[in-house]
């Protein structure tokens, strides 16, 4: 490895254009390209760690990315016949809500609107997750998380249009749950972590002890990387296939436009950058997995801006400015 991306890296810290960054982890070709770690304040949820000193094994949040991986749970437990197919009716999996499965509106819903966030219905995320208004925190503080997101007036027809909505990601984790009588983190354990090699992670629950399939994941960015490099080569890790390659390259296909102009698939987003595809799972304050096929390229970035609004830029500009010019 030359040190030429860390000169790159050390001369954005300097100038002050990669704010908050925590960690880096960059692979091309399953080798390392760049890591680093640094010193910052962090949080789990909402809770402050105080600063921290990031290293190889620190577990950091991966906030929304969390939403990739349970797209990738979602495949795998769909290859064993235990969760229904993206074109089955939503409400079918939810019997226990018979009041809103009668609106025939509702009744629309499939599974793939929960996939690819178009429900229809309204959904505010946009707010800081410090506030109760925010969707998702009303959605963990609600007695019954899942008849909060299904009861949300509907505003659209489901598959207009793409609107972030952790609700739908819930949703997912709930038919996953159901189909396999596993908690996810267990079912993750079993059928992605472990395969992987990843020994140590966590995820994290609300009021009602149930693990966050939008958000709660905690990982080290090592292992983050490590299901980018999944996602590159379709589903096999080490020779062993732990995810179809028609459900990675169903996940991935780009079906409704984001409100900035990408695209966006299962739960994953796709885009191009610099001439090249770029699939990632993002989250707030920073979080980032790039996977670029025609490189063979993954990189992880963890980071402290959350809330901010500008937190999208330090991932990014790490990415085209540090990683990119050392693999191209």
């Amino acid at each position: 490895m030359t040190d030429q991306p860390r000169d790159r890296l050390d001369e954005l810290l300097r100038a002050g254009q990669a704010d908050r960054l925590h960690a880096v982890v960059a692979l091309r070709g399953g080798r390392p390209l760049l890591e680093y770690y640094g010193t910052g304040e962090d949080f789990a949820w909402g809770d402050s760690l105080g600063v921290v000193e990031f290293g190889p094994e620190t577990l950091h949040d991966i906030r929304s990315v969390t939403k990739s991986v349970t797209a990738l749970l979602y495949g795998i437990a769909l290859g064993k016949g235990l969760v229904p197919p993206p074109e089955e009716p939503l409400l079918r999996y939810f019997p226990q809500y018979p009041d809103l499965a009668a609106d025939p509106r509702r009744a629309r819903l499939t599974v793939e609107h929960a996939l690819t966030m178009s429900l229809g219905l309204e959904w505010r995320e946009e707010i800081p997750y410090n506030s109760p208004a925010n969707a998702e925190i009303a959605m963990e503080l609600a007695p019954d998380r899942y008849r909060y997101v299904l009861e949300r007036p509907i505003v659209e027809e489901p598959g207009t249009r793409w609107g972030y909505c952790g609700g739908a990601t819930a949703l997912l984790g709930r038919l996953i749950a159901d189909g396999t009588g596993q908690s996810l983190p267990h079912f993750g354990q079993d059928v992605l972590f472990a395969p992987l090699g990843i020994s140590r992670f966590e995820w994290m629950t609300g009021a009602d002890g149930v693990a966050s399939a939008a958000s709660g994941l905690r990982l080290a960015p090592r292992d983050l990387a490590r299901i980018g490099e999944l996602v590159l080569a379709e589903g096999v890790w080490a020779g062993q296939r732990i995810v179809s390659a028609d459900w990675i390259r169903t996940m991935l296909e780009p079906r409704l436009p984001t409100s900035w102009g990408g695209q966006y698939g299962y739960q994953w987003y796709i885009e191009s950058t610099k001439g090249h595809r770029l699939v990632a799972g993002a989250g707030n304050g920073g979080q980032r997995l790039f996977v670029l096929p025609d490189l063979g390229l993954t990189v992880a970035v963890t980071a402290g801006a959350y809330d901010d609004p500008d937190q999208w830029r330090t991932p990014i500009t790490v990415l085209e400015q540090v990683v990119l010019p050392a693999a191209t």
